[in-house]
Formats: C-alpha cells, structure tokens, sequence
C-alpha cells in the first residue's frame, strides 16, 4: 500500500505538499489543547470552546474552521462536533485513544524534523536527549498490534512468552489474557518494574506475568517458547541489530519461535510512513533506521535458526518470525 500525495506535477500540487507542515501542526495542537475531548459530550460553539479550553487568542475562530475542513470537526450553525474519527481516535480515556502518539510527535518529531537538513549534513541525532517512549504510547501501539499478533502464531501449541522490551506489559498482558495457559515474562530496564507492577497489578495478572531487569547486551536474558521484539532493532544500527538477534535465539527454547516485527522497508512500494520513521531514527536516535525485512532472515540464519517468515502485521509492520530447530 502506498500513501496518496498531492500532485507534484502541478505548482499547487508542490506548494500543498510545501505546506502539509500546516496541517499537522493544527491536528498536533488540537491534542494538546483537548479540543476532541472537549466536545466528547456534544457540540459547543467556538466562544463555548474557547472558555473551556482557556484559549482566547483572535486566531480561534479561523483554527476551528480549519479543523473543519480537515475532516476533523463538523460545523453546524456555528456550532461544532466531532467527526466519527475523532470521536473514535482522539477523546483521551477511549481505548482507541491515538494522543499519545500525537503528542509525543508535537514534543519530540515535529522539533527534530525543523533539523532535517543538518541532521542529512552531520548523520547526528538532532533531539538533544534521548526521550523514553511514554507509555500511552507503547500502550497505544499494543492495542493496534496485540491482536493481530495473537492471530499470527500458534500459542497453543507453545508453554511460554518473553517479551524483549516489553515495558510494562501491554502486549503480553493482551497474549496471556488470551491465552491462559501461557507463562509471561517482560524483560526491560530496571526503572520500567514499578510501571510494570502498576499496571499488571491493576490487571489482576500479577501471577500469570513477570518482570526481568537488565540490560539487553550485557545481562542474562530469560528463555521462553516464543520471544518477541517489536520495535526495539530500529532504534539501534545492523552490528547491534545482529548481535542482539544472537542473543534472542538463546533465549527461545528449541522448537520455538522468535517474533521480530518493526516498520520494515520493502523493496517496492515503500510506504511513506516508513521512510519518514526511519528518517525519525537518524533525528531521534544516535544509530537506529528502518531496515528491510531481508536483513533480519540473514541474521537469522547467521545466529542459528532453521527457517524465517514473513507477514504483515497490521497496516504498516512486518513481522518475521524466526524457527528454532
């Protein structure tokens, strides 16, 4: 699948795409200020906004409007409404809920890509700080992948599950509920246990899952039937992404499974999304990048594994999975 873009064939074709920044910063700024949520208990005139938000700036009424013709909000006599897709993705407390990824966007992304040019000169990252993934966005991206992966492999016919990465506990609270019979471990940084003790707890699965600290190159890590990594290999570079594939097929126990997925590049067509997240990985990491999905089956068999695979997960991952004897 391949992303629509404005005609660049055409002067205002070029000038859209020139000015798409726009439109982002409206969708980014709409978050922060909760203008979805806002209105989640029904329409509001601009003025009724306004004072609910704390916004009295003269520039309300024409931001409103462009809101609307974005798609995002609908106006009716002066007054505003959700459209269906805010309503659905962008009201904080729904589980649908995609502000996490936005937000972190408006704070992290959208300053580093002001730094693009400098970034392509130097190959440095340009956010100053390496900034943690907030949990309501690991939280978000298990919602959207945690479902698929269940109906990607046979959980039946394995005992356990390790998560490399897993923080606290989104995506393998999903695969345990789902699968009972399941043993779950995350392995992580020892600063996620007490967010991993929260939210399991709060899950009544304080039995069915476990947390392990440590480093993922240097620390021992705990075996299981099937590991998963997701997310993690495209914010490092290809030594350490092979190096730490190594380390993962001698924690799948023999007969079992190693779930690498990420925002993969394919041959032909790369989506645009993808591309662009690897371009986040130069501005926002000191080594990571998106990377074909080929790299990681020759890993794979550098490292020992039998056979590879690979399928879709969700609209713009790629998950290989990896077959230990």
């Amino acid at each position: 699948m391949t992303n629509p873009v404005p005609d660049v064939r055409t002067p205002a074709g070029i000038l859209r795409l020139a000015n798409a920044f726009c439109d982002a910063k409206a969708l980014l700024t709409a978050v922060e200020l909760d203008v979805f949520g806002a209105l989640e208990d029904g329409a509001a005139t601009g003025d009724d906004l306004g004072h609910r938000l704390g916004v009295h700036g003269r520039g309300l009424r024409d931001f409103l409007a462009l809101l609307a013709n974005l798609g995002l909000l609908t106006e009716y006599g002066g007054r505003y409404v959700n459209t269906a897709g805010s309503a659905t993705y962008l009201v904080p407390g729904k589980p649908t809920y995609l502000g996490g990824f936005l937000k972190r966007s408006n704070r992290d992304r959208y300053p580093a890509w002001g730094r693009l040019e400098a970034a392509l000169r130097n190959g440095q990252r340009q956010s100053g700080a390496a900034s943690a993934e907030p949990a309501e966005v690991a939280d978000a991206l298990a919602q959207q992948l945690g479902p698929q992966l269940i109906e990607s492999l046979e959980w039946q016919a394995h005992r356990s599950v390790l998560h490399l990465g897993g923080g606290r506990g989104g995506m393998i609270a999903q695969i345990v509920k789902a699968f009972p019979h399941l043993s779950g471990s995350v392995f992580d940084v020892p600063a996620a246990a007490p967010a991993f003790a929260e939210y399991i707890g709060a899950m009544g699965m304080a039995a069915a899952v476990r947390f392990h600290g440590g480093d993922l190159f240097t620390d021992e890590l705990p075996t299981a039937d099937v590991v998963v990594l997701g997310h993690v290999l495209d914010k490092l570079d290809e030594p350490r992404r092979a190096r730490l594939v190594r380390r993962a097929f001698d924690a799948v126990h023999r007969g079992g499974v190693l779930a690498v997925y990420d925002r993969m590049l394919a041959d032909q067509p790369n989506l645009v999304e993808n591309l662009e997240l690897s371009l986040d990985r130069l501005l926002l990491t000191d080594s990571g990048s998106e990377y074909p999905p080929e790299e990681i089956h020759r890993h794979a068999a550098a490292a020992g594994f039998t056979a590879s695979a690979e399928l879709p997960l969700g609209d713009l991952d790629t998950m290989v999975l990896c077959y230990k004897g």
